[in-house]
């Protein structure tokens, strides 16, 4: 939650139209620590205080209301590679929800197969299963006709259907 919390303060709030650089200092220091150096904890600090009097003047990154909005100014303004310990930081949240989603998924899914099947299945059968159960979206588009059309067509291999 404090992850969250913290990174909520790269946007502007409608009374406040600067980001809390002591926030986004402390987040990179405590969640990010492999992916900045020292060197570059102090120099986004300064890009920080930088960026702050840049987003009162540009109407692209003022106003801004959410993270990826944020990441849509910075790139429509050319200002990514200005400010790119920002955008790093701005990118490693943006990742977060889409790692912690698929993670969750994951194993929710297992658990699933794993208490209906029981320990009976072989674990290519599971990890089979489990990737056409996580993967819903882009197997309900798939016609089971035509898998079993593709298996028909193929030479020199007997397959009961």
């Amino acid at each position: 939650m404090e992850l969250l919390r913290l990174s909520s303060t790269l946007v502007s709030k409608e009374h406040l139209k600067v980001i809390n650089i002591d926030h986004i200092c402390l987040l990179v220091e405590k969640y990010y620590p492999e992916d900045f150096t020292e060197q570059e904890r102090i120099q986004l600090r300064y890009q920080l205080e930088i960026f702050n009097i840049d987003m009162t003047r540009n109407p692209s990154t003022s106003g801004v209301s959410t993270i990826v909005d944020l990441s849509k100014g910075l790139m429509e303004t050319q200002k990514r590679e200005t400010y790119y310990l920002l955008d790093r930081v701005v990118r490693l949240i943006l990742t977060l929800p889409v790692f912690t989603v698929t993670t969750e998924r994951g194993f929710s899914t297992m658990k699933i197969f794993k208490n209906r099947l029981r320990s009976k299945m072989s674990d290519d059968f599971l990890a089979n299963n489990l990737v056409v159960y996580i993967e819903w979206k882009i197997v309900e588009n798939i016609d089971s006709k035509s898998v079993v059309d593709e298996f028909k067509d193929l030479k020199g291999h007997h397959v009961e259907l």
